[in-house]
């Protein structure tokens, strides 16, 4: 088999926070724009792209369920995690200033979370179909009166200023992408460090079957993290679920509430191991 090419697919336009994810992460390969989170996976699957760079969850706007629904429709393999800070920035066209502007438009999320800095700077939202495709449309449209909220790499990629860096309302906005790709790495155990295993399930049809799936995990001391429900098919009889939990599948008591999960549950596929994002330990931080 092929080497994939050094490419790491992205859903988006140039700009896009998810293409700064992938800069961020892996400034070694190509970011390459696809129209849809479906095109980005299948790139890796057919072995077009190395990696896929895919956002699974955001701290103001919530999940991405549309990838719950992907990621059983392909063999792909999670490898790492990525926090992203969502950093808004008031752009314009060179020249212009901040007092000359009178709109600013975004995708519509964008102009709600910066909605009251915008207001102050007595601006009209105009809303876009993403961040990054209102600033090329502000930088062909060369308009004085006309700001974008986008990213500072949106500014760099389309020659706009940043009349304002962090314009959102609220600080803390960020992403969590998860890195996917054909063949699964799984991380050797080492003392210390502290890993990630997603899993999918689907519940067997007997009372309480959730309940006894889970507690596997709990009688062995397995920390979960985050689990999810999505209907996995159109009858809407059968629930599956994307579990996050602390461990590694080598270690004792992780083998225990695999078993345990596979008496109970079935379809059950770890989707990877990888080691836990800093941001994960921060958030510890100040939580303390």
């Amino acid at each position: 088999m092929s080497e994939s090419p050094e490419i790491i697919a992205y859903q988006g336009v140039p700009g896009a926070y998810s293409h700064l994810a992938c800069t961020r992460v892996h400034p070694e390969l190509k970011a390459f724009a696809c129209e849809s989170f479906a095109q980005a996976m299948f790139m890796v699957e057919r072995g077009e792209a190395r990696l896929a760079m895919i956002p699974l969850e955001n701290s103001t706007a919530g999940r991405v369920e549309e990838i719950y629904r992907l990621m059983p429709k392909t063999q792909l393999h999670i490898i790492a995690e990525h926090f992203e800070p969502v950093n808004h920035c008031l752009l314009g066209v060179p020249g212009t200033v901040i007092e000359a502007l009178k709109q600013v438009t975004s995708h519509p999320q964008a102009l709600a979370q910066c909605d009251t800095n915008s207001r102050a700077l007595g601006l009209t939202p105009v809303a876009a179909l993403d961040t990054a495709g209102s600033a090329a449309d502000l930088a062909k449209s060369g308009n004085p009166a006309l700001g974008a909220i986008a990213s500072s790499l949106a500014a760099e990629l389309y020659n706009l200023n940043i009349l304002k860096e962090n314009f959102q309302d609220v600080e803390g906005n960020t992403t969590r992408f998860l890195i996917l790709a054909r063949e699964s790495r799984m991380p050797q155990l080492e003392e210390g460090l502290t890993y990630m295993t997603s899993i999918m399930f689907t519940v067997r049809n007997i009372p309480a079957a959730l309940f006894k799936a889970l507690g596997g995990f709990a009688t062995n001391s397995v920390n979960m993290l985050k689990l999810e429900s999505y209907m996995a098919s159109d009858t809407m009889q059968v629930s599956s679920f994307h579990l996050d939990v602390e461990a590694h599948p080598h270690e004792p008591g992780m083998q225990l509430a695999l078993q345990e999960l596979h008496f109970f549950a079935k379809e059950v596929r770890v989707m990877g191991t990888y080691p836990a994002h800093p941001f994960r330990y921060s958030q510890h931080k100040i939580e303390a």
